[in-house]
């Protein structure tokens, strides 16, 4: 947003202020809890391969440079109003994209098991508030005539949905070697910090009168309260009911958590999951959800020695309520379900049928319209008051054990330049008190999860990994049975 009149031939100074939900993200982040959304994708370097065994890196990087123009939160970084405290952004005028897009190369030839402990790596360390907060690696060196990127984007600026935006920007449906002619970018200066607090101050005196105004309006009309309203507020209710108000019990995956992070993958047919789906019903979701249940009911009964028997598990769930016409645009438009996982329950078709019941309920109950409704009240609340209830709610009160996070990619092929695009492992952050977090992206016909962890909580990662396989074993029997 500009800042109203400005003299002629003098550009405008230029803010936009984050969202509440945007600032939250912001706020949840401390020395332990990152909050950057990460992932790690896999190419076969096809035409990209250069004669000595490299890739064509500076190609590569001109291909990155030229698509900012489409992404100008790319080049933008934070700025505080004073006194309130409430982030913005502002362009960077001393942006550096060499800073942003870093190279590196694995000990060749390079293995999955080494790119993961450099993902665990990269994702340990915080991202510069100073600097626009994103960062994209390019590794060479990964056997098999591969190489691969690792992207690091601060939540505030994008969600799950988002991202596959993105994607659509940097990658494209067909093998191409063309790069595009991209316009000069030039900076648009910064409000000072008089004209910052100004221009908030009265945004926030406009919208107190036009408020008032509009509920005079709806008074006069008749329509203070409508269908619509009564919907949101009875949706809102559902949502605090399901349990944003109460500490979910505390199990071994829920320690105190450090900097440090472990990272594993692996990746299994769609149409594998989809045939469970048929065969015993659901979606895709809950198999995915049901296969989470049985893998931490394994973990901790068989590697943490755990009761399990009467143990209630909660996951955050992100759902979209991003609409088509917001597509494209970054910031998050996201709504958190809280699913009770059936833990407890042993029999693997009791326990998808139990996460049918739950999700079904969720959607009846409009949780996610709720959700959205309560981040809507926020909005415009003082940066403090949204820092302080942000941290509570993450640490102090736990209302969940894990996030667990599924998003829908293209089922068809993808290129980077001339390069396939094979895998794509996406990485969630893990709040306070968080030990794990699952993350899901399906892309041409495959199913790819990422396992994220606290370095210290969880030293047997690959066990975690062989309880979610063994889950899903269960469930696959279990329809393959029914046939």
């Amino acid at each position: 947003m500009g800042l109203g009149a400005y003299p002629s031939g003098m550009a405008e100074p230029f803010y936009e202020k984050l969202s509440s939900l945007d600032a939250s993200f912001l706020a949840l982040e401390s020395r332990s809890a990152h909050m950057h959304v990460a992932g790690v994708t896999i190419f076969e370097a096809g035409p990209l391969m250069e004669p000595e065994g490299g890739i064509d890196v500076d190609l590569i990087r001109a291909h990155v440079a030229s698509k900012l123009a489409y992404i100008p939160r790319y080049r933008q970084r934070l700025s505080f109003v004073p006194f309130e405290g409430s982030p913005v952004w502002i362009d960077d005028e001393q942006f550096n994209f060499d800073y942003h897009v870093r190279h590196t190369s694995l000990p060749k030839p390079g293995s999955d098991e080494q790119l993961k402990k450099l993902a665990g790596r990269i994702v340990s360390q915080q991202l510069d508030r100073a600097k626009p907060l994103w960062e994209l690696w390019l590794v060479e060196g990964l056997e098999g005539d591969r190489f691969a990127m690792i992207g690091k984007v601060h939540h505030c600026m994008i969600d799950g949905i988002a991202s596959v935006d993105l994607m659509a920007i940097l990658l494209g449906l067909a093998p191409t070697m063309e790069v595009e002619t991209s316009p000069p970018w030039t900076p648009r200066p910064a409000p000072t910090a008089t004209q910052l607090f100004v221009a908030e101050a009265a945004k926030g005196t406009r919208k107190a009168i036009d408020t008032m105004t509009h509920v005079r309006q709806m008074v006069a009309s008749g329509k203070l309260v409508t269908q619509d309203t009564v919907k949101k507020i009875g949706a809102a209710a559902n949502s605090l009911r399901s349990g944003w108000l109460t500490t979910a019990p505390k199990t071994p995956l829920n320690p105190e958590i450090g900097p440090n992070r472990r990272f594993d993958w692996f990746s299994q047919d769609l149409a594998g999951v989809k045939s469970v789906k048929n065969a015993l019903g659901g979606s895709v979701n809950d198999v995915v959800l049901a296969t989470v249940a049985g893998a931490i009911r394994h973990f901790l009964a068989e590697h943490r020695d755990f009761d399990v028997d009467t143990l209630e598990f909660r996951v955050m769930a992100p759902v979209s309520v991003r609409t088509q016409d917001q597509a494209g645009v970054l910031g998050n438009q996201v709504a958190m379900w809280l699913v009770q996982l059936p833990v407890s329950e042993a029999d693997p078709v009791s326990r998808l049928k139990r996460i049918q019941d739950e999700t079904l309920h969720l959607k009846k109950s409009g949780q996610a319209l709720g959700a959205t409704t309560l981040v809507q009240v926020a909005t415009g609340g003082p940066a403090t008051l949204v820092s302080l209830a942000t941290r509570l709610a993450s640490a102090a009160a736990r209302p969940f054990n894990m996030t667990v996070t599924n998003v829908p990619g293209p089922q068809f092929p993808l290129y980077l330049l001339g390069a396939r695009m094979t895998e794509q492992y996406p990485i969630v952050p893990l709040w306070a008190q968080h030990g794990v977090g699952i993350a899901l992206f399906s892309y041409d016909g495959k199913l790819f999860w990422g396992i994220h962890a606290d370095w210290d909580a969880l030293p047997d990662i690959e066990a975690f990994k062989d309880s979610i396989m063994i889950s899903f074993r269960e469930l696959a029997d279990a329809a393959r049975a029914t046939a």
